[in-house]
């Protein structure tokens, strides 16, 4: 396992809750960033409390604003076909993403998705940071360039740490990979098919972390 001292999640003082279903229920009102303004719903995450693994995402897309459920949309599907061709119980992991709500930019009558910026993750972090207290899980899977800069800040990078599992100075174990939308945005390509098995490896790692 490798250290990487870029610094934990970001955190800020006080304590949303006690359980999973305490914060969830705090977080229905949660005006830290201006995101809540547009946004449907809060999209909190959805699994047990005594997952062995978080997988953590950028932000919910259109199909999660509108359900209320992380990773429902097409990555969400991508990735729970991934996690079976990696033998990764689906069940054991947790889901949510470091930004809870979210941000797009209208466009006739769709919603396109728009990248979170470095203060909006850092004030969403709080409720990422009170699932991992809550949680304490084995092995936090980072999905993609925004999850990584929640959980361990701007000098990890998903390029060149990609497939590593780096140790946060909070005690973290953190799995680096991209998010299961890079690969829908790279369907098309020739180098399509080796991306996605590349993804499918690095994933097989979480079983390491599963008791």
């Amino acid at each position: 396992m490798e250290s990487n001292h870029a610094g934990p999640a970001f955190q800020t003082p006080g304590q949303p809750g006690d359980d999973l279903h305490a914060v969830r229920t705090i977080a229905e009102d949660c005006t830290r960033c201006d995101l809540y303004r547009h946004a449907t719903h809060v999209v909190f995450g959805e699994g047990s409390p005594d997952a062995d693994v978080v997988l953590v995402g950028e932000q919910p897309g259109d199909k999660e604003d509108l359900a209320a459920r992380p990773f429902v949309g097409p990555a969400g599907r991508l990735l729970d076909r991934c996690l079976e061709e990696a033998d990764v119980d689906r069940t054991r992991c947790y889901v949510t993403n470091a930004v809870k709500h979210f941000k797009f930019t209208p466009r006739g009558k769709r919603r396109i998705h728009a990248k979170p910026n470095a203060g909006e993750t850092r004030a969403c972090a709080w409720w990422l940071a009170a699932e991992l207290r809550i949680i304490r899980p084995s092995l936090v899977v980072a999905l993609g360039a925004t999850a990584l800069f929640s959980l361990l800040g701007k000098d990890a990078k998903v390029t060149r740490d990609g497939g590593r599992v780096l140790q946060a100075p909070d005690g973290l174990s953190v799995l680096v990979t991209i998010h299961p939308s890079a690969l829908l945005r790279t369907m098309d390509r020739p180098e399509s098919a080796q991306e996605r098995q590349r993804f499918i490896d690095e994933l097989r790692q979480i079983a390491n972390y599963v008791s």
